[in-house]
């Protein structure tokens, strides 16, 4: 006999997360914005200020995308309930598959609700920059900055997310120095930013004769994406450019001009370099877009700090401090030291499974 009671169970479990989620990402109060943001598009003089107008636009997309989403998982939960219950009558053993399959992905898509919910940052839907430095111990570390950078561009593959190279430093015999990449995707900074931190690994050097083991450590670094801010104001005084001939591979144009941009900050000492495009106008457009980044988020980390010592937090925001512990040898494991999340599967975690760990983060971290 065809019987999907418990499944109805969850589905009503899933059917009130949808409720909740669509309650905190404020699905009403983003119908309202949608409609002002769909009458200025409507003003003759609307694409003069074409800068402005492309904000609008992305705007109004996400908004739609956000309210289309809470609305297609309502209306997939209801004719999951019709199909239970029209299987049950006709005690159809055809349907029950279908059915399963279709409560596994309402389950998927309202987890991913539910994460979309806690991005509540004000650059959390941006795209991400992440920076990856390779830590003291040379051809060792850079190898580490390697085998990190080829674990996001895998996890960047799994999230559905573009990946472009900004600039990147060769290791001087193996791995890298440094590089910056950049993930193109809706929350992607949002989802990242849970990243940045040292990352330490512990193995068996492949570099060591002896077959000695070996502690590593790489940085990362993680900023949104913005053009331009109005909260953020760059007094062109405060920069100081400078121009210099690009290294690496790029071929005869990268070793004859000087294309490459480095931008100086200097009240916060924040510095921004740009080598990847073939024109200085190119590498300094970019050099300046992170330099925006930077400074965003330097702000967002200053108020999360003013936030924690109101609410008289004990523990101090360690941005730079280590956040994750990669152990292929006596034993493997990868932990998490901020939330205590474990993956004993190294390989996979190596190979991009990094939703575990990013999710564990954002729930505590919203709690």
């Amino acid at each position: 006999m065809i019987d999907f009671y418990s499944d109805k169970e969850r589905l009503v479990e899933l059917t009130s997360s949808i409720k909740t989620s669509a309650e905190a990402i404020n699905v009403d109060a983003l119908l309202i914005e949608l409609e002002e943001l769909r009458a200025k598009q409507a003003e003759e003089s609307f694409w003069l200020d074409v800068q402005g107008a492309k904000v609008v636009n992305m705007r109004i997309a996400e908004i739609e995308r956000k309210c289309g989403e809470v609305n297609r998982l309502k209306e997939e939960a209801e004719g999951c309930l019709e199909l239970m219950l029209m299987a049950e009558e006709m005690q159809d053993e055809s349907a029950v598959d279908d059915v399963k399959q279709m409560l596994r992905d309402i389950e998927r898509d309202v987890e991913k609700l539910f994460l979309e919910s806690l991005m509540k940052g004000k650059y959390d839907a941006n795209d991400a920059i992440l920076t990856l430095h390779a830590g003291a111990g040379g051809t060792e570390a850079q190898d580490w900055a390697d085998m990190l950078y080829r674990m996001y561009r895998r996890y960047a593959e799994r999230a559905g997310y573009a990946v472009s190279e900004i600039d990147y430093q060769a290791g001087d015999e193996a791995g890298i120095k440094s590089v910056i990449f950049k993930l193109s995707g809706n929350n992607a900074y949002g989802f990242l930013k849970a990243e940045k931190g040292v990352h330490r690994l512990v193995r068996i050097s492949p570099f060591d004769a002896n077959k000695r083991r070996h502690t590593s450590f790489a940085s990362l670094e993680v900023m949104p994406e913005i053009e331009t801010d109005d909260e953020i104001k760059i007094n062109p005084e405060d920069l100081k450019i400078d121009t210099c001939r690009s290294s690496g591979a790029g071929g005869q144009h990268v070793n004859k001009t000087e294309s490459a941009v480095r931008i100086t900050h200097i009240p916060t000492g924040i510095v921004t370099w740009c080598q990847s495009e073939r024109s200085q106008v190119q590498n300094k457009e970019t050099a300046m877009r992170m330099l925006y980044s930077k400074l965003a988020e330097l702000k967002e980390r200053e108020q999360m700090e003013e936030a924690l010592s109101i609410k008289g937090e004990i523990k101090k925001i360690e941005w730079g401090s280590q956040i994750r512990s990669y152990v292929f040898c006596p034993y493997t494991l990868v932990k998490d030291h901020r939330t205590g999340y474990e993956n004993s599967n190294v390989n996979a975690v190596m190979d991009g499974d990094l939703e575990g760990f990013i999710y564990d983060y954002l729930v505590k971290a919203n709690q």
